[in-house]
């Protein structure tokens, strides 16, 4: 593990990590936020997963996460979207919604995509290993969220995984992958064909198969370009409403698909999963 970059402030401790990953067999960089209690104490930590195209730092940078994350004493996990590197193969066609900085946060079974592109594993299993083991953390106390391709991986892993994470929600997630042109180009992409293997990356699926035991929460913008064709947050709504699940929908007008919309609602974000980890 290789600390790239450590800055001390007033609110806290941000950290950017390289380290070799055996699930994604290649160097994988991730940022973690450490609030100044953890000086004392172990902290809660909250799971940031990014969308298509970013890195770790685009939160970092451009939400304006850390001084409630430091006010509530939660550490924030951001890691990247894909694996990187040298030998780690891309969209063969060039394009942006498939390949380097688009791992959709499943374990590809397709060649040449499984070797590298595990990145379930990855958020599920091993980073939380490693940060567990070498930061102030407290492991049983995890949360996850994320925006709109990080949003679809925050929501299948909370689903997946609800013994690990006790707080779930999204902004503009990719609700229903198997129904919309981004999700179907990828998970065929990494998957294959057979739509059963889809299902355990679907939110709406899962919600359908197994439903859930916490609230989710989810805000999406009303001017948000890819609302009706990529996103369909009101399918999700459906499905929760028909499983019981508790789902807190906000539908914010006026507001796009951007970081501006991320950085305005966070905090409200934060104080959920504070609530919940607290």
């Amino acid at each position: 593990m290789k600390i790239l970059e450590d800055i001390h402030c007033f609110d806290g401790r941000q950290l950017r990590v390289q380290h070799a990953s055996d699930s994604c067999q290649c160097d994988m960089i991730f940022s973690l936020f450490l609030p100044p209690q953890a000086a004392q104490q172990k902290v809660p930590v909250v799971w940031w997963l990014s969308g298509l195209t970013c890195t770790d730092q685009n939160f970092v940078t451009k939400a304006g996460a850390q001084r409630v994350a430091s006010e509530l004493g939660l550490a924030v996990v951001a890691p990247d979207t894909s694996p990187r590197g040298d030998g780690v193969p891309g969209d063969p066609a060039g394009s942006w919604d498939f390949g380097l900085g688009a791992g959709f946060y499943v374990n590809a079974t397709q060649s040449p995509f499984d070797r590298h592109y595990r990145m379930y594993d990855y958020v599920q299993k091993e980073l939380p290993a490693l940060i567990g083991a070498e930061f102030p953390l407290d492991m049983t106390r995890q949360g996850i969220m994320g925006h709109s391709m990080g949003g679809h991986g925050a929501l299948t892993l909370a689903l997946n995984h609800p013994e690990q994470f006790r707080s779930v929600s999204a902004f503009a997630p990719i609700c229903a992958p198997s129904r919309c042109p981004w999700g179907q180009k990828a998970l065929r992409g990494y998957l294959g064909d057979d739509p059963v293997a889809w299902r355990k990356h679907d939110a709406v699926a899962l919600v359908e198969d197994r439903g859930f035991d916490k609230p989710i929460l989810v805000d999406q913008g009303l001017a948000d370009k890819f609302l009706q064709d990529q996103l369909q947050p009101d399918v999700l709504k459906v499905a929760c409403e028909q499983a019981g699940v508790s789902l807190a929908l906000n539908l914010r007008e006026g507001y796009d698909h951007s970081y501006y919309f991320i950085a305005t609602f966070i905090e409200s974000h934060l104080r959920y999963h504070g609530h919940a980890l607290s």
